[in-house]
């Protein structure tokens, strides 16, 4: 699956330098194209805490990782950007979550941001395929993140959606701008197309009983305008194993030739794979500008224990000198369309004729060479990077969270007191690997913890030693200007001042999100 695409009106819509990558309207057709297990999904996703970077040099050689990148990493998109890689990926929650790292292989252990969290009940649900790109819009250059949300209970009403950043951060914070194709149509895994200073949209939906894709102009990065075209329907038998299946465009383009990277074939199948169209016209609105490669590009390698591979995007080195593929694939032939597709990437090379050559998904868990002209140490400039001490800051009394009178001992109190620094204020987030955090006192080296792991308003929030339960894992969800909620794991409850206190030693406890003041907190150094 991937995302949906929009233009801009002004003279032309630009984006980062580089290599460039740009509806089941029947219930039974996407439970078919999904699988039944998919829909007790419903995990939530932590956010990482940041401060300011520092400077950093460029590593003479390239910085050594293993695939995968993320083991639950469907339809992944990555970006590379100011010094840091930015990947995002399919979440099946009402949250789009980000990783963020100065090198390929960090993207291992960083910890998610959640930069959107949606709570309109039309677009809430079943996050799929993020595509984000710095374009230059109607509010200059900005990150649109765009993808594929529905209904909650059902698959039917999955449709593109387009959040834009306040700023020229891929982090955020992001507005809701629009649903380029609207909500009632079936229409997922959309794509931006940059061409002649135009902008297009590229999607999949159903046409009787084949998944094509389509193209439309687009006035802005979330609007369309015109008519849409069909430019590519499966027809090749290696595009009909399980379903008859084209969607996932990806844009890709080099030495004034455009070519789009497509997936094929029912994504529950191991034979799910890649296909690929040169633009051979000159109006890519034109079916006939489009010419299809008779045979896949990238498929299935089962002696690298790499099952359908498929619905990727595309990077370069920090260097400029490489080409970079990532994608998604299962580790046996059984896995199916869920949770178990895995994030990896690799170097990619060009034919002689100008086209792209893939090679084979490589085996994942060993070692390779990473992009050329990583920075091994904080980038400059950079907006911001993964913090280790920090202290959390309630925005009702600007007050910080401690660790009650210094104590080391399991149970102590956490409360909120006037910051003054102290080891008892720090905090070390920690991701866990799950899309969870914990936190851990610097002064006492134990977590932060649920008593009892309650789960009832009031329940007391204390300091323990750290038992790895679900009791002490939190997600930072973000909620707007810098601010989140901290969301206990066990209880989906979050941390609360009691009853919006502003002195010192105001208790902090476990309430039901209630979107006040009293329940957000900032990172500050």
């Amino acid at each position: 699956m991937t995302t949906s695409t929009s233009s801009h009106s002004s003279p032309g819509v630009t984006s980062s330098p580089g290599v460039t990558s740009s509806g089941v309207t029947s219930g039974s057709r996407v439970r078919r194209r999904l699988g039944g297990a998919l829909l007790a999904v419903v995990t939530f996703l932590a956010t990482a805490l940041y401060i300011g970077s520092s400077a950093g040099t460029s590593s003479a050689a390239s910085v050594a990782f293993r695939n995968p990148l993320q083991t639950n990493g469907a339809d992944p998109w990555l970006e590379y950007y100011n010094g840091y890689y930015y990947l995002a990926a399919t979440t099946w929650t009402s949250q789009m979550r980000m990783w963020r790292s100065p090198t390929l292989a960090g993207l291992k252990t960083a910890a998610p941001v959640t930069i959107w969290s949606e709570t309109n009940a039309a677009r809430c649900c079943n996050f799929w395929a993020p595509e984000f790109r710095r374009l230059n819009g109607p509010n200059g250059f900005r990150w649109y993140m765009m993808y594929t949300a529905g209904r909650s209970g059902t698959f039917d009403n999955q449709h593109l959606v387009v959040l834009e950043s306040a700023g020229d951060d891929p982090l955020g914070p992001y507005t809701f701008r629009g649903e380029p194709l609207g909500s009632t149509a079936w229409n997922i895994d959309g794509g931006y197309l940059q061409l002649n200073g135009a902008l297009y949209l590229m999607w999949s939906n159903w046409d009787g009983a084949d998944q094509v894709m389509r193209i439309q102009r687009m006035s802005n990065p979330w609007t369309v305008t015109g008519s849409s075209t069909i430019f590519s329907r499966p027809t090749n038998s290696w595009e009909r194993q399980g379903l008859n299946v084209n969607e996932g465009p990806a844009a890709l383009q080099r030495n004034g030739r455009t070519f789009v990277i497509y997936s094929a074939s029912y994504c529950a199948t191991p034979d799910y794979k890649l296909g690929q169209l040169t633009l051979t016209g000159t109006d890519p609105l034109q079916a006939s500008s489009w010419q299809k490669r008779s045979t896949p590009v990238f498929q299935r390698n089962d002696a690298n224990g790499a099952f359908g591979p498929g619905h990727n995007g595309f990077f370069r080195s920090p260097d400029g000198t490489e080409d970079w593929i990532v994608y998604h694939a299962n580790g046996s032939a059984s896995q199916g369309c869920g949770q178990t597709r895995s994030t990896r990437a690799q170097k990619f090379t060009w034919n002689s004729d100008g086209t792209p050559n893939f090679g084979v998904p490589v085996s994942p868990n060993t070692e390779r060479a990473g992009p050329a002209g990583e920075v091994t140490t904080n980038p400059t400039p950079g907006p911001t990077q993964p913090a280790t001490n920090v202290t959390l800051v309630n925005r009702a009394s600007g007050k910080c969270l401690e660790v009650s009178g210094g104590s080391a001992a399991d149970g102590a109190d956490v409360v909120q007191w006037t910051c003054n620094g102290g080891n008892n204020q720090r905090w070390r987030v920690e991701a866990l690997g799950d899309g969870t955090s914990r936190l851990v006192n610097v002064q006492s080296g134990k977590a932060l913890d649920v008593a009892g792991c309650g789960t009832a308003d009031g329940t007391n929030i204390q300091q323990w030693t750290w038992l790895d339960n679900t009791c002490q894992r939190w997600t930072q969800i973000a909620t707007d200007g810098g601010w989140f909620r901290l969301q206990n794991t066990n209880s989906g409850k979050v941390a609360d001042v009691a009853n919006c206190g502003t002195a010192d030693g105001a208790d902090v406890r476990l309430w039901t999100w209630l979107n006040n003041t009293c329940q957000q907190w900032q990172v500050r150094s």
